[in-house]
């Protein structure tokens, strides 16, 4: 997956204000200079490989066993609009350059934050946050955190597009 690298982490005005308290962050990018942000969010998110789907199979099978949530909420829709969603993650914020997905749950509150920085190479950023809240939260991301890189670094990898 070299057309993504994991870089420093990249907080915009808004994300900066998403939390309180920022108890694990990544950032990665990648180049895409032809699709509109809508467009770049559908591909990480809702096209999943086969063994990224299957991840998401047992993390809900565990999930409905501590209480986590792992059905669609009941004002799910797929609009592109603030209240919509992108997979199972709704928009919180949306811009020509930026948008805000994410979900609260009772373990832990996560945002994927993603940025076209229009630079010519790397100008897409995908920034996690997430705050936990409670030990159930620490817990979750320490049993996680192992597959949470790769996952992201694949799904990161399918917004490639090097038209430059």
């Amino acid at each position: 997956m070299k057309n993504v690298i994991e870089e420093k982490l990249y907080l915009t005005e808004n994300s900066k204000e998403l939390f309180e308290k920022i108890d694990f962050s990544d950032t990665f990018s990648t180049t895409n200079h032809v699709n509109n942000l809508n467009e770049i969010s559908n591909i990480i998110f809702n096209t999943t490989p086969k063994w990224i789907a299957g991840l998401f199979k047992i993390r809900n099978s565990i999930g409905k066993l501590i209480r986590l949530k792992s059905t669609k909420p009941t004002d799910y829709n797929t609009d592109y609009k603030v209240g919509g969603y992108v997979s199972f993650f709704k928009i919180f914020y949306i811009s020509d350059d930026e948008i805000i997905l994410g979900a609260n749950d009772n373990h832990l509150n996560f945002r994927a934050v993603i940025n076209n920085t229009k630079t010519e190479i790397n100008n897409i950023k995908v920034t996690t946050l997430v705050e936990y809240n409670n030990i159930k939260g620490k817990i979750y991301m320490a049993l996680i955190k192992p597959f949470h890189r790769l996952v992201i670094m694949k799904m990161v990898s399918q917004a490639f597009k090097n038209n430059i």
